[in-house]
C-alpha cells in the first residue's frame, strides 16, 4: 500500500511559525543569550530570572520583525495569533521548568519558581490568564473557530476562573494576615479549585463523595495542577492555530 504524498503536506501552522528571513539572526541572538545567561548565573551574582529576561530581550528584535512580516502576509489577526503562540509557548516552558525543579531536582515548592522567579506571583498569573482569555475570545470572534478553537476557549475560561478564585483567596488571606499585624508575608501558592487542599478536596458539598478523593484532581500539588492546565491549553492552541491558517490560506488562494 503506497501512501499519497498529500499525507505529508506541510502543516499550515508551520508557515506562521516560520521565522523566514529572521531565522539566522534569531538563532545567533538566542545562542548568545543562552551562553551569556549561563556565564552570568555561574560567574556573577546575577539571579537566574534577570539573566533570563536579558536573553529574552536580546531575541525580541528579530521576533518583532517576523511579526511585522506576518501582518503583511496574513493580516493582523494572524500576527496576533503568532505573538500568542510565542508568549504562551514560553509560559508553558516556565511551567515545565517549575515541574522539573520540583520533581526532578527535588527543590521545595516555594523555591521551584521557574526561569523568571520574580513573575511567579498571584497578580502576574491573574493578569496573564485574563489576558490570554481575552485574546482567545478576540481570535475566535475574528475567525479562529472550529472544534479546537472552542475547546481552547473552554479550557482558557476555566483556567482563568481558577486564577480568579485564587486571587480572591489571596486577597482574603492578605486581609486576615493584616488583621493579625502581619504585613511582611505574601500568601503565595494557595490551592485553587483542584489539587491538594483545593476546593474540590475540602468543600462541604464534595465531602463523602468520590469527588473529594479523585486521584490527581484532589491530590496533586499546585505546581502539577498548573503544569497540566498550560500543557492542555498549548495542546489545543496549536491545532486551533493550524485550522485557522488552513482556512486563511484557502481564502488567500481563492482570492
Amino acid at each position: 500500500m503506497t501512501l499519497s504524498l498529500r499525507s505529508f503536506r506541510r502543516p499550515p501552522l508551520i508557515d506562521l511559525l516560520d521565522l523566514r528571513s529572521q531565522a539566522a539572526p534569531f538563532v545567533m541572538l538566542l545562542t548568545a543569550g543562552c551562553a551569556g545567561s549561563i556565564i552570568a548565573v555561574t560567574r556573577t551574582p546575577i539571579p537566574l530570572w534577570q539573566a533570563t529576561v536579558g536573553a529574552l530581550l536580546l531575541i525580541l528584535p528579530p521576533l518583532v520583525l517576523k511579526w511585522r512580516d506576518d501582518a503583511r502576509r496574513y493580516g493582523v489577526t494572524a500576527m496576533a495569533l503568532s505573538i500568542l503562540l510565542a508568549l504562551q509557548g514560553f509560559h508553558t516552558v516556565e511551567h515545565i521548568a517549575q515541574w522539573v525543579q520540583y520533581h526532578m531536582l527535588r527543590w521545595p515548592s516555594f523555591v521551584s519558581n521557574g526561569l523568571i522567579s520574580a513573575a511567579n506571583s498571584e497578580w502576574v498569573h491573574f493578569v496573564w490568564n485574563w489576558g490570554f482569555l481575552i485574546v482567545c475570545v478576540c481570535l475566535v470572534r475574528a475567525s479562529m473557530r472550529g472544534w479546537w478553537g472552542w475547546l481552547l476557549l473552554g479550557v482558557a475560561t476555566f483556567h482563568t476562573l481558577e486564577h480568579t478564585y485564587l486571587m480572591w483567596r489571596f486577597q482574603v488571606t492578605l486581609r486576615e494576615l493584616g488583621a493579625l499585624g502581619i504585613t511582611d508575608l505574601q500568601p503565595q501558592g494557595l490551592p485553587g479549585f483542584f489539587g491538594r487542599d483545593g476546593w474540590l478536596a475540602t468543600a462541604d458539598i464534595t465531602q463523602n463523595t468520590f469527588l473529594c478523593r479523585f486521584p490527581g484532581l484532589t491530590t496533586a500539588p499546585r505546581i502539577d495542577v498548573h503544569f497540566w492546565w498550560n500543557i492542555i491549553e498549548m495542546a489545543f492552541l496549536l491545532p486551533a492555530a493550524n485550522s485557522f491558517m488552513r482556512r486563511l490560506k484557502v481564502t488567500q488562494d481563492v482570492a
